[in-house]
């Protein structure tokens, strides 16, 4: 994800073929397993986020936003147009990077446009932005391409569905939904007996440049979660003690060594976590809803619910029809000039303790992608608390 334009220390590390079309994250959350919705009272109260302006140089247009939603503005624009930090930016050093170019300075003649387009005509609705007419593509489309119009259309993306009609009075409401998913982790009481863990695996992703790295994840109910990724330039820690949200910048180029994430990414954060600790998974949402169009994740039915957030951004969940387990969740954070997706695909469910929790999962959003595979989990252990304080900025580690 992302939003989430840092730059890693080489040059070289900026281009890579990890991702499609070479797009590099420009922030600096990961999405994994974080905080659950509610806090607890004795949670700190939240930290007062920075502001880009007062942290980066030369903003003209996009100011007046947090650090965080800065972040994942850059992103929607990189997705948008299916191009990196490098091709706007000039990554030979962090005072080049905020110098003008002409290719910056269209950018903000573009996001004006937008912005006038959408108020003359939708009174102020965000109803066109970059991707509408970019789709990937740095130049917009003006021809009609008769290769589209009369080929093989692409396939579907389940992402996609939408509710077009009235449910049909067989459909699964919600609850029925989400009952089947509880049960099949194995039922509320189990469920409500895990009340720790401490999972250990291996990392990939945007920050290791496609690299494995070790990875330590600390867990307690109700909402506290620590997950530690270790680069060889230093952990890179991201923690939630219920109320903040904070993650490290280890082998960037941000002057902030320690970052709050706000917003969408923190109620994001709080959703994964719900998801750690599932029997209330009901609470994390409003307006839950059901009656979408059926369709497939790789080959598996499922049936989708979509919830709503206390951003009033919508998600959905694909449960697997046969096991009642989650395959995917789809949540966006909403940036001035976009809502920005990010897909959590579930696998490789294991039994621990009774309950089954998922060793696999692999985050994909609009700056890049990252894989998570545990090879154990301790349940039910003790975990102190200075865990789930505010990180410290992480040193380089020793080779």
């Amino acid at each position: 994800m992302l939003a989430y334009a840092i730059m890693s220390n080489h040059r070289e590390n900026m281009i890579t073929d990890f991702r499609r079309k070479s797009l590099i994250a420009t922030r600096i959350g990961f999405i994994g397993l974080l905080s659950l919705a509610s806090a607890s009272p004795q949670a700190a109260q939240p930290e007062k986020p920075p502001m880009a302006d007062n942290v980066f140089k030369n903003i003209r247009v996009l100011r007046g936003l947090t650090v965080d939603q800065f972040m994942g503005t850059m992103g929607f624009i990189a997705a948008a147009l299916s191009m990196n930090c490098s091709e706007c930016h000039d990554t030979s050093s962090t005072a080049a990077f905020a110098l003008d170019n002409p290719r910056k300075e269209k950018t903000r003649q573009m996001i004006a446009m937008v912005n006038a387009f959408n108020k003359g005509y939708f009174g102020g609705k965000r109803e066109v932005t970059c991707y509408s007419c970019h789709r990937g593509d740095t130049r917009p489309r003006v021809t009609p391409r008769l290769a589209d119009q009369y080929g093989t259309p692409p396939p579907s993306d389940p992402n996609d569905v939408e509710i077009r009609e009235k449910p049909s009075p067989n459909t699964p409401s919600a609850d029925q939904v989400l009952d089947k998913y509880i049960q099949a982790l194995g039922g509320a009481q189990r469920l409500a007996s895990l009340t720790s863990f401490v999972g250990r695996g291996t990392y990939e992703g945007f920050d290791t440049q496609g690299e494995k790295v070790p990875v330590d994840v600390y867990a307690k109910a109700p909402n506290q979660l620590t997950t530690v990724v270790h680069l060889q330039s230093g952990d890179n820690i991201r923690t939630c003690d219920g109320r903040n949200f904070w993650t490290t910048s280890a082998g960037t180029f941000l002057p902030l060594p320690v970052l709050v994430m706000t917003g969408g990414e923190l109620e994001g954060a709080k959703l994964d976590a719900a998801l750690s600790f599932p029997a209330q998974i009901k609470q994390s949402l409003k307006d839950w809803r059901t009656g979408f169009p059926s369709t497939t994740i790789d080959d598996n039915e499922v049936e989708v619910v979509q919830g709503t957030n206390a951003q009033n951004t919508p998600v959905k969940f694909y449960f697997d029809k046969k096991s009642g387990l989650l395959l995917r969740q789809v949540r966006f954070t909403d940036t001035p000039i976009g809502l920005n997706p990010t897909q959590i695909d579930y696998a490789d469910y294991r039994d621990v303790s009774g309950v089954k929790v998922p060793f696999h999962w692999t985050v994909t959003w609009t700056d890049g992608q990252s894989t998570t595979e545990l090879t154990s989990v301790q349940p039910n252990v003790t975990i102190e608390a200075a865990k789930f304080a505010r990180p410290a900025p992480s040193a380089p580690r020793t080779p």
